[in-house]
């Protein structure tokens, strides 16, 4: 804790420039990806139609910039170096109507403060351009210079003047994705630039001018995602939503694929994230994100982008009209969707448990329980396809929907149908009631929920799609830690995208261990040698398919949101020896509580509970 009573006492002073530009530097200049972005952005404020962007070490060993913009005469550059001094905003009215990336006069002094900056430019109307070199923001050389148009920064030892910085750096690889990352943001922003990113001396992105939105997402983005991404444009009195959101089928466990523009500037907001995740409400689990690249054009006097010096963070003069437009936009591109279709999760369904001719495998392991056990190969796949009626018996309650009526259980022993008005609520009853372990199976409640009776008169309902979950859940991660594998006599050829390949090798050893045998002869191929014994071949590319379209955090995750794909629905009706099994193998499954996403699976209520619902004692 510092002294509340200083030792010396300093007289109050204005601060030398070189400490203000390490403080200013503190703020704009985070790390490397940062200074790429406020020299992307000088770029096009400058006017720049092509831009070049070269990095070394993640960034921090280089930097480069060359653009074709107008160019600064040598006194503007020195005066560009210089803090506060800017083009963009001559006076106070302005900042009210700010409709270009930079205005703060900060970056550039900033950045040469704490790296070795050589600016070099040219102007239109000159035959010779000129060149000044900083060293930790003082000028070690200045004079003229060869260039042909435009700019070129060159940005050397970032942190040099200030090694502390570089113990917060991660690792060169994810600065330098970081990097790719910012240099891919802005290129979304303005289509009519061309833009190439090089890292390392590898050419990553080659963006032409007047490019599609959905043509520069596919160089970034992998086909399982930009196959499915729908367009909307929206427009509300003053408001305007445009750009592109992806199929709900196609969600993923990280929200790093929603892109966010105000004005055309790339910002981080919270409100803004909310609108988009609230138009998915009901279409996606607890910790799915959406892809989406959201574009919100308004008036320039109703937003403030002077809120920060990175300028990621803006404020809204009315943010609900803000969020209800984005929300609209959002909705109306899903509700022109039909977001039921087949997708990765329905076609899985089917052939969730492999059984092999030459030798039956228990899908929770070798060491399931007997009633685990029984829990065959065919339960499930019976449970995951459409089932046979032919058994049933249902009785159809003459109430509305969304009320629950009974006297007893007198419905659930009654050999009748009752007819009902559309809509009604259904209960299949079980004839005559089952044992079920220390329970009694009664019956299915509206094709979704099973009904126990226990010994002691409690009252329980199963939601099957969530018992049916964490059945699955754990069968895929026993098998994936036991990681058992069966070659394939001939191996299957999985052409990778660029980001496919980086995820790739993210979640490397982990598909390792699951059973996954897999090389690359290029690296635009993955060749896979053997896979997870409970696996098919084709639902073994599923799985990596989704794995490395970015669906999925972590294998955990990834089987978590397999697992609901593949269960049985809601509003799927069961047969009873069907639901007895479903039942049986839950009730032996470690963390039976909760589904893998958290919801609760079972909800009871004892005989005096139900007395007080009904009134009958307080």
């Amino acid at each position: 804790m510092p002294s509340s009573t200083p030792k010396n006492k300093r007289p109050i002073q204005v601060m030398p420039p070189e400490l203000q530009n390490q403080i200013a530097a503190g703020e704009v200049v985070e790390r490397p990806a940062s200074v790429l972005k406020e020299l992307m952005e000088n770029s096009l404020d400058a006017g720049a139609t092509a831009i070049d962007v070269s990095i070394d070490q993640g960034g921090q060993g280089l930097i480069e910039i060359l653009d074709n913009g107008w160019g600064m005469a040598p006194d503007e550059m020195e005066l560009a170096l210089t803090r506060h001094a800017t083009s963009k905003v001559t006076d106070i009215r302005e900042l009210a109507t700010i409709d270009s990336f930079g205005f703060r006069g900060e970056a550039l002094p900033s950045i040469a403060s704490v790296s070795r900056l050589t600016l070099t430019s040219i102007t239109q109307d000159r035959d010779e351009g000129f060149e000044i070199k900083l060293d930790a923001g003082h000028i070690a050389s200045k004079g003229p210079a060869a260039l042909r148009s435009g700019t070129r920064i060159t940005v050397q030892d970032l942190f040099v003047s200030v090694p502390a910085r570089l113990k917060f750096l991660k690792t060169p690889a994810t600065e330098a994705r970081r990097c790719q990352d910012a240099c891919f943001r802005l290129a979304l922003a303005r289509l009519d630039v061309r833009l190439t990113f090089t890292s390392g001396g590898r050419k990553i992105y080659t963006f032409q001018a007047g490019e599609s939105l959905s043509k520069r997402l596919s160089q970034a983005w992998p086909p399982a995602v930009t196959d499915v991404l729908h367009p909307f444009d929206y427009q509300r009195d003053e408001y305007r939503v445009h750009g592109v959101t992806g199929d709900p089928q196609a969600a993923q466990g990280r929200g790093d694929r929603i892109l966010l523009y105000v004005n055309g500037r790339p910002v981080q907001d919270k409100m803004l994230l909310r609108a988009v995740r609230d138009a998915y409400s009901g279409r996606l689990l607890s910790r799915e994100y959406p892809q989406a690249v959201v574009f919100v054009e308004i008036p320039a006097h109703e937003v403030d982008a002077n809120v920060h010096p990175a300028k990621n963070e803006v404020r809204f003069r009315n943010e609900k009209s803000v969020f209800s437009t984005v929300r609209r936009a959002i909705l109306s591109a899903l509700d022109h969707t039909n977001s039921s279709g087949p997708g990765m999760g329905s076609t899985f369904a089917s052939e969730t448990i492999r059984h092999d001719n030459h030798r039956a495998r228990n899908p929770l392991g070798a060491s399931g329980s007997a009633a685990s056990q029984s829990y065959s190969n065919s339960h499930i796949t019976s449970l995951s396809n459409k089932f046979n009626h032919a058994t049933e018996r249902k009785l159809t309650l003459d109430i509305a929907p969304h009320r629950s009526s009974a006297d007893g259980n007198h419905w659930l022993e009654a050999d009748m149908v009752a007819s009902a008005p559309a809509g009604a609520t259904s209960i299949t009853a079980a004839a005559p009631p089952v044992a079920s372990g220390p329970e009694t199976y009664l019956g299915q409640l509206a094709d979704t929920y099973l009904i126990l009776r226990g010994e002691d008169g409690m009252l329980s309902l199963i939601d099957q799609h969530a018992a049916h979950e964490r059945v699955l859940f754990h069968s895929f991660e026993h098998a994936g830690q036991g990681g058992d594998s069966q070659p394939l006599v001939t191996p299957l050829q999985l052409p990778l995208h660029p980001s496919e390949a980086s995820r790739l090798q993210e979640l490397w050893t982990d598909l390792k261990q699951l059973g996954f045998d897999m090389r690359t002869p290029t690296p635009e191929t993955l060749s896979i040698h053997a896979i997870p014994a409970l696996l098919t071949a084709s639902r073994a590319k599923d799985y990596l398919r989704a794995a490395i379209s970015g669906q999925a955090k972590n294998i955990r995750d990834l089987w978590a949101m397999m697992s609901c794909k593949a269960a049985i629905k809601a509003g799927q009706s069961l047969a009873r020896d069907e639901a007895l099994s479903l039942l049986s193998t839950w009730r032996t499954t470690p963390d039976k509580d909760y589904c893998p996403h958290g919801r609760p699976i079972r909800i009871s209520w004892s005989l005096s509970e139900l007395e007080r619902l009904f009134k009958r004692k307080a």
